[in-house]
C-alpha cells in the first residue's frame, strides 16, 4: 500500500465537469465544503482514489480527538497569477481552532475531499492525497497540519497553462 501526493483523475476530471467550486463561503456564488481525513500507512491513496473511504483512516487510540470523515478545511478562495491558478486552504492549528488536541495516533498521509452535495456527481470525492513523508505520531497531545502559501509556487492546488 502507498500513499501519493497526487491530484487524483476523477477530480481533474469532475473540475472540467463543474463538479468543484474553489469559492470562499461568502463568494458568489458560495464554494462547497471540503474536509482531510487522516490515513495510515496501510492506506492506498493516489491518482485513482475517488471518494473518502473509512478503509485504512486512523482512529484515535486516546480520547476523543479524531472523528472519522476528519476536519472541515477553510478554502482561502482561487487566485490567477500570470499562468496559474491556485487556491490552498487555511492550517489546521490550535491558532485557528482546528487542531486536534489531547490526540494519540499515527497517521501517514490525508485526502482532502469535497462534501457538497452537486448534481451529477457522488459526494465526497476525493480531489488530492497527500504523503506526509513518514509515519507522524501524537501521544495524547496536540497534531496540526500547516499548508503551503497560497501562492502561484506553492499552493496545495495549482493549474498551470
Amino acid at each position: 500500500m502507498a500513499i501519493a501526493s497526487v491530484l487524483t483523475d476523477s477530480f481533474k476530471t469532475e473540475l472540467m465537469k463543474g463538479g468543484h467550486n474553489f469559492n470562499t463561503a461568502g463568494g458568489t456564488p458560495a464554494g462547497n465544503a471540503f474536509k482531510l481525513a487522516l490515513y495510515t500507512s496501510s492506506a492506498n491513496l493516489g491518482t485513482t482514489t475517488t471518494v473518502y473511504a473509512t478503509t485504512n483512516e486512523i482512529t484515535n487510540t486516546a480520547g476523543s480527538a479524531y472523528v472519522a470523515g476528519g476536519k472541515a478545511l477553510t478554502n482561502s478562495g482561487v487566485t490567477t497569477s500570470t499562468v496559474t491558478s491556485h487556491t490552498d486552504f487555511a492550517d489546521l492549528s490550535v491558532a485557528n481552532g482546528t487542531a486536534w488536541t489531547s490526540a494519540s495516533f499515527t497517521t501517514r498521509g490525508c485526502l482532502i475531499y469535497n462534501t457538497t452535495a452537486v448534481t451529477g456527481f457522488t459526494t465526497n470525492r476525493a480531489v488530492c492525497s497527500i504523503d506526509f513523508g513518514g509515519d507522524k505520531t501524537v501521544s495524547n497531545g496536540t497534531f496540526s497540519i500547516e499548508f503551503p502559501t497560497n501562492s502561484s509556487s506553492a499552493a496545495i492546488i495549482r493549474l498551470t497553462s
